[in-house]
């Protein structure tokens, strides 16, 4: 299966309740590669790159953090980048 690298914008209660660490466990242990950071108006940034399917398990679970509550998600597709691990920035 092919690899696809998504830029993901996430609003809601996504601040201040452990959101980039999860992401960050979750993308390890699923093998993704990629980015979390808090913008300045409350919203959460992603890049990630993998396998669609192990995108997909990731946005999945951190759905289902009970502090965390997503109401909007943005995403598109874009290029690959190498890179290895997954990092918060910020």
């Amino acid at each position: 299966m092919a690899e696809i690298r998504k830029h993901i914008r996430f609003w809601g209660r996504v601040q201040g309740v452990g959101f980039r660490y999860k992401a960050k466990y979750l993308a390890q242990s699923l093998g993704l590669t990629g980015w979390v950071k808090n913008e300045w108006d409350g919203s959460v940034t992603m890049e990630i790159q993998g396998r669609s399917m192990m995108i997909d398990k990731m946005l999945e679970n951190l759905n289902r953090d009970r502090y965390i509550v997503i109401d909007w998600i943005d995403a598109k597709e874009i290029p690959l980048e190498d890179g290895r691990g997954f990092h918060v920035v910020g």
